[in-house]
């Protein structure tokens, strides 16, 4: 892979307010100790990768987790340590906030620190089913804190949870977009092992998925949002540029306990057939005790493969000739034939001249059954 600079930094926060019934993330409430042995790793982890890794970074994000849910003294010892070794600018710096971590006055210190983005964990505009998600926050107070977002001068992105019975999917989206957030995001709920709605066996059904699906890009078009991503809607030039940094396959650096990042391979871990390396911190007790990560090297043909499954979801579609100079995967001679039988059925395009392979509308709405042929290919 030829060498680039990392492009980004995710930072992971594991602490939260209350812990939702359905999130598989690393995360717990949060114990003064933990918090503070957590900053101290944190500077420790940064100064480490700061020896190799220069900056600045196009994009910063903060997830979690909840990470408004540190204190104001908290996000600044961070804060201080990435401008200490990085510098904290960036075109992009997204912190994602609960709706009650926040009045007007801490937005204002949020922006003094850096941030230019939110990305509010919303989920619903409907007491009801913000209830069945376990949700603290009423439909009120969520939309009330998107007003102040905005006055405040942010960028904002908005969550919602599709795809829930007894749900009325239209009402949340009208309601959030007619704020004028410029970004929102809209996940089906997922049931993860071993979270708490997989025990309670909460059922899902597909064909509401399939109909949220359908109604999200239909209403929020009129709103003037086009959907860039699987999930994701966005007004012209308010796309999220660190997410694209994950579905365009550079490189980044991730720190806090759980936290995957993607980086060229380190000195003394290059084989002919390896060209870059994913790793995953421990988690947090063990990522306390300096444990290593899990490092997961990549060959061209995982490069080309984790680039289809990412391209594919989005608006920009997948630019194979940037796969070929990046791994030496021709993905057009190998799945040439994959390639014709999914054009003539309309789920893909291929544009020789720009090379570029894009999912049609319909093919978004198919996009797992095709990437698992690409994927039982080889």
């Amino acid at each position: 892979m030829q060498t680039e600079s990392v492009q980004a930094l995710y930072i992971h926060v594991p602490f939260c307010p209350s812990i939702c019934p359905y999130c598989d993330f690393h995360k717990m409430r949060r114990q003064e100790d933990l918090v503070k042995a957590y900053l101290k790793r944190f500077i420790e982890e940064a100064k480490f990768y700061a020896q190799s890794i220069k900056g600045p970074f196009k994009t910063i994000y903060f997830g979690g987790g909840t990470p408004s849910h540190l204190k104001d003294d908290e996000l600044g010892v961070i804060i201080e340590g990435l401008d200490r070794f990085w510098g904290f600018q960036a075109e992009e710096i997204t912190l994602e906030a609960d709706p009650l971590t926040f009045d007007r006055k801490r937005l204002d210190f949020f922006k003094h620190l850096g941030f230019n983005r939110l990305s509010i964990g919303l989920q619903s505009t409907q007491d009801t089913i913000l209830k069945f998600l376990g949700r603290k926050h009423s439909a009120q107070e969520g939309l009330k804190a998107i007003e102040l977002a905005l006055d405040a001068g942010f960028r904002v992105s908005a969550d919602i949870i599709s795809a829930i019975l007894g749900q009325d999917l239209a009402q949340d989206l009208h309601q959030v977009a007619a704020l004028g957030v410029q970004h929102i995001s809209v996940y089906g709920l997922s049931i993860e092992p071993y979270t708490p709605f997989s025990f309670r066996k909460i059922s899902q059904s597909d064909d509401k998925a399939g109909d949220d699906f359908e109604l999200s890009e239909q209403l929020l078009s009129s709103y003037g949002f086009y959907r860039y991503e699987v999930s994701n809607h966005a007004k012209p030039s308010f796309e999220s540029k660190h997410n694209q940094v994950y579905w365009h396959g550079d490189y980044y650096l991730a720190l806090g306990p759980s936290a995957a990042g993607f980086l060229p391979l380190r000195e003394g871990a290059r084989q002919s057939d390896i060209i870059a390396e994913r790793y995953t911190n421990p988690l947090l007790k063990a990522w306390l005790d300096q444990a290593s990560p899990e490092y997961h090297p990549l060959s061209a043909k995982d490069y080309a493969l984790e680039r289809l499954l990412t391209g594919l979801r989005t608006q920009k579609g997948l630019d194979i000739k940037d796969v070929k100079v990046k791994s030496a995967f021709d993905i057009v001679e190998v799945y040439q034939g994959l390639i014709r039988e999914f054009e003539g059925l309309g789920v893909l395009t291929l544009e020789p001249s720009t090379n570029i392979l894009k999912a049609t509308p319909e093919g978004l709405s198919k996009l797992n059954g095709v990437l698992r042929r690409f994927f039982q290919h080889l």
